[in-house]
């Protein structure tokens, strides 16, 4: 391995006493390979073991705290028949090295009554999302908002039950935390909106119940992990102001790290192209070198990633990419980086080991994945 990239390759410990072999992650990335009970399937476990070894921990694909917060293929935690299914998936990656991190979610208004078996799909206030056609959702009411909390929490339980090392709240990419968060998608006039700090209440709930569960039932340190979108360019919208009051919170709170999901690395503000500091370099130096942030987006070469790390971000994500080239970590190590892929060819796909469900979710997506025919 050429010695530039020894940063890379550096052991990392967390506030929780969790330690990591390295620097990089594997982001979490939606396989819409489940089976329609949530369980994990056979293919879902060859795709991760396909691409994980050699990496410091893995983030999971979203899984489900309530049945009603599904998409088609999600994993599910919203029930404790579903702790051993879990329990395969955790297996499954740490057997390859690294540690293994769930990460939780409700999908709220992006769900649809196709895959809520005929439900409405529920969030903050019954705004649809503003994509054509989005359906409207129902407000959820006083009483299931607590409900939902409490299943947040039940959920963390489940994960530690079943031997992840850790649990990332997705608090991101759209899904129902955000949704509170969010003015756009959050209308409400009582404890859970109408002012920021009312719209930070939900998110601080569901951190508040997922930490009470560590404290209660984790035998052994245990990561706790927050994934934010740090803006939205809808208005109204999140703003960088809105984000980093949030992220004060949290930081109270006493998370492991908050990862912040950016199309690229290097993005500046959506909102404000003028502003074109990298975001997750503004979050990070924000809430200080103490509290690590985790940068994402288009890390394609190691140089990459130790470009996002002389920002000042300690530990770096890594996403599409490793579904284009399960090998990255071994070709750095082997200082034969030149021989990453970049691009899917069709020949590639068996040795790829992708679930036919995540391929063809990927294809469905023109210009998402740098596909070569």
């Amino acid at each position: 391995m050429k010695p530039k990239y020894d940063p890379l390759f550096e052991p990392f410990t967390f506030a929780s006493g969790v330690k990591i072999d390295n620097r990089l992650i594997m982001a979490p990335m939606t396989t819409n390979s489940s089976f329609e009970n949530g369980m994990v399937t056979t293919d879902e476990k060859k795709y991760y073991k396909r691409r994980v070894a050699g990496l410091g921990a893995v983030v999971t694909s979203c899984a489900q705290v309530m049945e009603n917060g599904r998409f088609a293929g999600s994993l599910s935690a919203a029930s404790d028949n579903r702790i051993d299914s879990l329990s395969k998936l955790a297996t499954t990656i740490q057997d390859e090295g690294p540690k293994a991190i769930l990460q939780i979610f409700h999908v709220g208004r992006l769900g649809s009554r196709r895959t809520l078996r005929g439900e409405q799909p529920v969030s903050a206030s019954a705004v649809a999302l503003d994509v054509a056609g989005a359906e409207v959702p129902r407000a959820l009411s006083d009483a299931e908002v607590h409900e939902l909390v409490d299943a947040f929490g039940q959920a963390t339980r489940r994960a530690i039950q079943a031997g992840f090392d850790g649990i990332e709240l997705h608090g991101a990419n759209n899904y129902m935390i955000q949704q509170f968060f969010s003015p756009h998608s959050n209308r409400r006039e009582d404890h859970w909106g109408g002012s920021l700090e009312k719209r930070m209440n939900f998110p601080l709930a569901v951190v508040q119940a997922a930490k009470k569960a560590i404290q209660t039932y984790a035998e052994k340190p245990f990561i706790f992990g927050y994934r934010i979108s740090p803006e939205e360019i809808k208005e109204p919208g999140i703003t960088i102001d809105d984000t980093l009051q949030l992220v004060a919170k949290l930081k109270e709170q006493g998370l492991d790290y908050i990862h912040v999901s950016t199309n690229e690395w290097s993005q500046g503000s959506v909102r404000n192209p003028a502003e074109a500091t990298p975001i997750v370099q503004r979050i990070q130096e924000f809430v200080g070198k103490d509290f690590p942030i985790i940068g994402v987006g288009s890390i394609i070469t190691p140089d990459d990633a130790l470009e996002t790390m002389k920002l000042g971000i300690p530990i770096v994500a890594i996403g599409r990419e490793l579904i284009v080239e399960p090998d990255w970590i071994q070709k750095v190590k082997l200082g034969n980086e030149t021989a990453i892929r970049k691009k899917i060819k069709p020949e590639y796909r068996k040795d790829l080991m992708l679930p036919d469900a995540m391929w063809e979710y990927i294809e469905s997506r023109p210009g998402w994945f740098p596909i070569v025919h």
